[in-house]
């Protein structure tokens, strides 16, 4: 059995909730949710039956989290993001089509960030507070606006990173990086 904290205020339906999550008050995390381990689901979330959050993931208050999405472990969500799973919702649409979206390993997506349906957020992105999503983030990359466009690169750490060619060392970690016609990869640890 799953040891986890969970709120008397809030209502837990799943049984896939990992150790060490944290589920606070009014939070309501529906049947066939999957949450992993280490998690922190703040205060009035929705998590809905076919949602996938991964381990060590922080989703802060007033977030939904709609079947279909899922979220990669490390990944923060912001107070107030928006998230969606249709394309082209119409009310009570029995033929409505699932559009899947996923947040990749460690992003950020930052306070009131709406991200439309069907996108894919890269590993480590940072996704600046207030923007609109339309469409694909790579990995690392900074973006925000409406709609949101890429203005820059951040390493793990979240430090920016300033590429004068193709290739850079982050000034907080030492992590390097390179950045080609693909995007930018991490090529080593940093020694710091």
């Amino acid at each position: 059995m799953s040891e986890y904290v969970k709120h008397p205020l809030a209502l837990v339906e799943s049984e896939n909730i990992g150790n060490g999550t944290r589920i606070w008050a009014y939070a309501h995390i529906m049947d066939g949710a999957t949450i992993g381990r280490d998690c922190n689901i703040g205060d009035h979330c929705f998590i809905e039956g076919g949602a996938r959050i991964g381990d060590g993931v922080t989703v802060k208050n007033h977030v939904a989290i709609w079947k279909g999405v899922t979220v990669e472990d490390g990944a923060f969500i912001g107070p107030g993001v928006a998230l969606t799973n249709d394309l082209r919702p119409r009310s009570r649409d029995a033929n409505w089509i699932l559009s899947e979206t996923r947040i990749g390993l460690g992003a950020t997506i930052g306070a009131n960030v709406t991200l439309l349906s069907g996108i894919t957020i890269g590993s480590f992105a940072f996704i600046g507070a207030g923007a609109v999503v339309t469409k694909d983030i790579s990995p690392y990359a900074l973006a925000y606006g409406n709609p949101a466009r890429v203005k820059g690169y951040v390493c793990r750490c979240a430090a920016r990173l300033d590429f004068r060619g193709s290739r850079t060392s982050c000034p907080k970690c030492g992590r390097v990086y390179l950045r080609s016609e693909e995007g930018v990869s991490l090529q080593t640890e940093g020694a710091r």
